[in-house]
């Protein structure tokens, strides 16, 4: 770009329309971003409206400087880093605006629009749902406006006819972007995260341990953790227990997997009854947790089990993940108990929650047997006034015994813990599983929402292994056959859809999220596994041969392209037939040196060719009277006189 195009000067409008065009895609980032950065972004934009409607002076260098090097620090200050997600847009975001202070000639002009450009980028880094990428067309298409008004040399264009142009040329570049996405080929790993991104507000999954109040925090959002795919019957109600992390240390208060894990022996199955086959997209989660049916025969695809039978991927999980598993509802886990794992599934804090322990100790000696012990337990939730909560009570040092004899509300997590301390301390090997239990089943698609997070109890029995116990059930049913709405009591706050009350708004709000999920599996679930597994269908499973096709595919899709811009810039087809037999008349007499000049009219040439051959004054003065009548007066029909001159034309 040359100099004197740089300091090209840009119209007032046009500074105007791109204020406002930077201000829609920014919106979205308002949610994001501390409120101080929005607040500074906005004072600067306004403020540059102000210096372009007025012609007021722009800072000078010392004035930039300065509000850089505050903007750099604010976000140092407020993330203890400049690094990640959330710090790099909240940074780049400021930056933008801060460069609105110098923004003078066409070349700034041209740099706020490319930079335009890359803040709607980093919208993905946040939200890739498909009313996200509507809005993002959109801006692409504003944005292109404001680059085809600011290169017009001519000056700016009406508006009506920017959008137009932009919007054809978004248009025409979708089906490359398909091409792109279909066959390039797909990385492991996030596209739009930052794995080291700590300012992020994702709504995270399940943890790998469980203090009172813990799951109660993810049961109050409304939040998808995943969406599962069956292939055969739905599983009834109870037996819709999605398994996550195995907690087996208690300290007292918190429930974690604790260092003994870490060097227990692989669970061994015994499948009983028939195979559940199902697959899963599981939403981020920033936990490496792959959430499967209880329990699952082998993990999926690139994850491991941990202790417990949990399935674990070998990272967190940044990016929507499609895998397919099987399970068994019906089965025998760990038939035989090693002796390590019996340690480590009784073992409980000294000098903590005695009370709770000297009661389990004489159930278990008047009960008679392991399963009459459970019982009696179960029963001791049913009789007293125990109550299901999502606003449970503090409790003090002695958790357990606080809980069991004193507040007797809470969440499942206090149910769970209660019931395995109440085991260990009879004897019992017992253990905290963690996960979901429940949702929603929605055409084909069933959801589970944080809203569903559950915690519930294994006890290890001679002859049948681990068992599940959920005591939750025992206080409060209609959680596992009905939901959280149904089983809370009346008056505590309930996320919206679990409530599933069946009015239109929640019917809506259902029948978009199967949109959501046909979005999530073909489009933000589509990794290299997917990948291989659909393109290897027509014989293009590697990369070599997925490289070569996305290089024919393109190839072919620019020159289709290449050959309608072509098409398009043909000299238009004459239609007018007058015109038509006028041009032969001149044709006729070029030979003779009488061609008509490009700006001559229909009388001056015919003046020309008389003056220059007075033997032709007659047939000329015919044609010009017949190509008049046609041309400007006449119809179709009259079109024959013309023709009938043109040829009697003789030279």
């Amino acid at each position: 770009m040359t100099e004197a195009a740089s300091r090209q000067v840009v119209s007032r409008h046009t500074t105007l329309r791109l204020l406002a065009v930077l201000t829609v895609v920014l919106a979205p980032h308002v949610s994001h971003v501390p409120l101080w950065a929005t607040a500074l972004v906005v004072a600067v934009g306004l403020w540059r409206a102000g210096a372009a409607a007025r012609g007021w002076q722009l800072p000078g260098l010392a004035v930039r400087g300065g509000l850089a090097a505050a903007a750099t620090g604010g976000v140092y200050l407020s993330f203890g880093t400049l690094n990640g997600q959330t710090p790099g847009v909240t940074l780049l975001a400021l930056m933008g605006a801060l460069k609105l202070t110098e923004m003078r000639g066409h070349r700034d002009h041209m740099v706020m629009i490319m930079l335009a450009y890359f803040l709607l980028v980093t919208h993905f880094l946040f939200n890739q749902e498909v009313p996200m990428i509507a809005f993002l067309l959109l801006c692409a298409v504003l944005i292109t406006a404001m680059l085809t008004e600011i290169n017009h040399p001519q000056g700016p264009l009406p508006a009506r006819q920017t959008l137009r142009s932009a919007g054809v040329m978004v248009a025409q570049a979708i089906p490359l972007m398909i091409v792109l996405f279909i066959l390039f080929p797909r990385i492991p790993g996030p596209l739009w995260g930052l794995p080291s991104d700590s300012g992020a507000n994702a709504v995270t999954g399940l943890s790998d341990s469980m203090s009172p109040g813990d799951i109660t925090n993810l049961s109050q959002s409304d939040a998808v953790a995943f969406r599962a795919r069956f292939d055969g019957p739905l599983p009834p109600p109870n037996q819709r227990y999605w398994r996550g992390p195995v907690l087996w240390d208690f300290d007292g208060r918190t429930w974690t997997r604790g260092e003994a894990a870490n060097y227990l022996p692989p669970a061994r199955l015994t499948d009983i009854g028939d195979p559940v086959d199902y697959e899963v997209i599981l939403e981020v989660s920033r936990k490496p947790w792959l959430l499967a049916l209880d329990v699952p025969t082998q993990a999926p695809a690139n994850g491991v089990f941990s202790a417990g039978l949990s399935a674990r991927a070998r990272r967190p999980i940044y990016e929507r993940k499609l895998y397919r598993s099987t399970a068994y509802t019906q089965y025998t886990l760990d038939a035989e108990l090693s002796q390590f794992t019996r340690n480590v599934a009784t073992r409980l804090p000294s000098n903590r929650n005695p009370d709770s322990i000297t009661l389990a100790r004489q159930w278990r000696d008047s009960a008679g047997s392991d399963t009459a012990f459970i019982d009696r337990v179960l029963q001791y939730f049913r009789a007293q006034p125990f109550v299901y909560t999502l606003q449970p009570p503090a409790l003090g040092r002695h958790t357990v015994d606080d809980f069991l004899f004193n507040t007797r509300r809470g969440f499942c997590g206090h149910y769970s813990s209660a019931f395995v301390t109440l085991m260990r301390a009879a004897g019992l090997p017992a253990r905290v599983v963690t996960g979901y239990q429940g949702g929603e089943s929605n055409g084909d698609y069933f959801t589970v929402r944080q809203s569903d997070a559950h915690a519930w109890a294994e006890v290890w029995l001679n002859g049948r292994g681990w068992v599940r116990v959920d005591p939750t059930a025992a206080v409060s049913p209609e959680r596992v056959e009905l939901g959280l709405g149904a089983a809370l009591p009346a008056g505590e706050p309930v996320p919206g859809l679990a409530r599933r009350t069946g009015a239109m708004l929640e019917n809506l709000q259902l029948r978009w999220e199967l949109v959501n999920a046909a979005w999530n599996r073909w489009v933000l679930a589509y990794g290299p596994e997917m990948q291989r597994e659909i393109l290897s269908r027509f014989g293009l499973g590697d990369w070599r041969s997925m490289i070569f096709a996305l290089v024919a595919a393109v190839t072919v899709l620019l020159g289709v392209v290449g050959v309608w811009a072509l098409w398009q810039t043909r000299p238009a087809r004459n239609n007018d037939q007058a015109l038509r037999l006028w041009n032969q008349v001149s044709n006729k007499l070029r030979k003779h040196g009488l061609e008509r000049a490009a700006d001559e009219g229909p009388r001056d040439y015919t003046d020309r060719v008389v003056a220059q051959r007075p033997d032709l004054t007659e047939p000329m003065q015919r044609i010009l009277r017949a190509y008049l009548q046609a041309r400007y007066f006449g119809t179709a029909q009259d079109l024959a006189p013309l023709r009938d001159a043109v040829a009697d034309l003789k030279t």
